[in-house]
């Protein structure tokens, strides 16, 4: 048997190609958009990929595996659990075979055999899989986002994300009950996870890729707690807020993603395509460094540096129903951007331009605007003489453990919705816990019109260092 593990550090995501090289066939599991990577690899390994499957309707990315067998030709697998408020709306038109709780699919010598694991979502799946040529027993199970290692998938996103009203109870509950099924299984039996660390899917996820039953039987908190009344608080409990994108996930993915033909590449603008673009109302990413964003930019830009967060931030901040423009330093980031976006659905954002873009538009339209950004010791001042609105872009369960007394609440992920809360009598401070997303969340409240802003570097962080005072949330 072939196992082959590929892992996108961005979506912190991870697929699974599992092969019988004895007849040459092949299955992938969760494959997202990119799908030449699992064609390359089963060339490579010299099999042929025949079934694609994935083990839920993911929120987190737009799925590759429409696209994967309509590329290769594949039998495409799909799960028909969940009642009927959770089948895939294309599945008869991609001619996918649904799978149910119990059901046995063989790709040469290996064995899939179907389990039904509900919480995280109704239809969830989970894989197990025999390498029949040498054992009729199980020696993994593709888990997706049913068990990770160390933690589990949240059951609240059905209501979260999804705005199902009232289900984040009943769905602990439901994974509560699947964990005793998956405590029946066998200690040796490998965990091959569809998430690692830096997922939004856990609140704790581990960051080593694969584990065994038994090891998380003692290892991973929600494993080893048997008390159901128990698991369902700390498992509700300080959960971050999802990425604002992932609504947008699970609605493309159940009607089913547009099969993209390849990878799309970036297509370069000229210069005056920036000014176009903000006169057309159009989202522009400002993608450089914050450091070089707060040195000079075009007013109304977004920035979101192209890092390991930028496909969550581009996601919860850019809207799905605007043209959307790239500021880049060259044309290599764009590419590595197109492709950020069109993982999460936002297959417009194509058009790139360079940084040669702001010379164009300082000689036109005047000096690029200057952010403020200052450390802890500069703005404590101003904030203990009560002469500044202090703004805290953190998540939730950030908040509660400690924040400035006075400060006003808004995640980030939340702040364009929310942008009417936010005061403009005065002028605004704004920080998060390191000084990343307030930096962005500085760039959205200046492209709302709230100018005097000052981004506090160091963030929460840096304050508590500096022994400033600070208080709990009572609730």
């Amino acid at each position: 048997m072939l196992l082959k593990r590929f892992y996108d550090t961005k979506l912190a995501q991870a697929s699974y190609l599992i092969g019988c090289q004895r007849t040459g066939e092949a299955l992938v599991v969760d494959p997202n958009r990119d799908v030449v990577q699992y064609v390359q690899a089963a060339a490579a390994e010299g099999v042929r990929i025949t079934h694609v499957t994935e083990t839920h309707i993911h929120a987190d990315f737009v799925s590759g595996a429409r696209e994967l067998a309509a590329r290769v030709g594949a039998t495409l697998l799909l799960s028909g659990e969940g009642g009927d408020d959770w089948q895939y709306g294309f599945a008869a038109a991609a001619d996918a075979t649904l799978l149910r709780d119990g059901d046995r699919v063989t790709v040469g010598n290996v064995i899939v055999e179907v389990l039904h694991t509900p919480g995280h979502t109704p239809e969830h799946l989970s894989f197990l899989v025999t390498d029949g040529a040498t054992s009729a027993r199980p020696m993994g199970i593709c888990s997706g986002d049913f068990v990770f290692v160390g933690d589990v998938g949240r059951p609240d996103l059905l209501e979260r994300a999804a705005k199902v009203e009232g289900t984040m109870e009943a769905s602990a509950r439901t994974l509560f009950r699947s964990l005793e099924r998956f405590r029946a299984l066998p200690d040796y039996l490998q965990l091959w996870p569809g998430h690692g660390a830096g997922s939004a899917c856990g609140k704790a996820l581990g960051a080593v890729p694969t584990s065994t039953v038994g090891y998380e039987r003692f290892a991973n908190w929600a494993v080893g707690t048997t008390d159901e009344t128990e698991f369902v608080r700390i498992v509700l409990d300080g959960q971050p807020e999802p990425p604002a994108y992932f609504a947008q996930m699970k609605r493309i993915n159940r009607e089913g993603p547009a099969v993209l033909g390849g990878m799309p590449r970036a297509e370069q603008r000229p210069p005056s395509a920036l000014a176009d673009a903000l006169a057309a109302r159009a989202t522009v990413i400002d993608t450089r460094p914050i450091d070089a964003f707060v040195a000079g930019h075009v007013p109304g830009t977004l920035n979101v540096p192209l890092n390991k967060s930028f496909t969550t931030w581009a996601g919860a901040l850019a809207a799905y129903d605007r043209e959307l423009l790239l500021l880049v330093e060259s044309a290599s980031a764009a590419d590595e951007a197109v492709r950020d976006l069109v993982m999460i659905g936002l297959d417009g954002a194509r058009a790139f331009v360079t940084v040669d873009a702001l010379d164009v538009w300082s000689a036109d339209q005047g000096p690029l605007a200057i952010g403020d950004r200052q450390d802890v010791a500069a703005v404590a001042p101003r904030i203990a003489a009560g002469t500044v609105t202090v703004l805290d872009v953190r998540n939730r369960s950030e908040w509660e453990a400690g924040h400035l007394a006075g400060a006003l609440h808004v995640p980030l992920a939340e702040l364009q919705a929310r942008i009417d809360e936010v005061p403009r009598d005065r002028p605004l401070v704004v920080h998060c816990q390191g000084g990343s997303r307030s930096a962005i969340a500085a760039s959205v409240l200046r492209g709302q019109g709230i100018v005097d802003v000052t981004d506090m570097a160091g963030g929460y962080g840096g304050w508590a260092k500096s022994g400033q005072k600070t208080v709990r949330d009572s609730a």
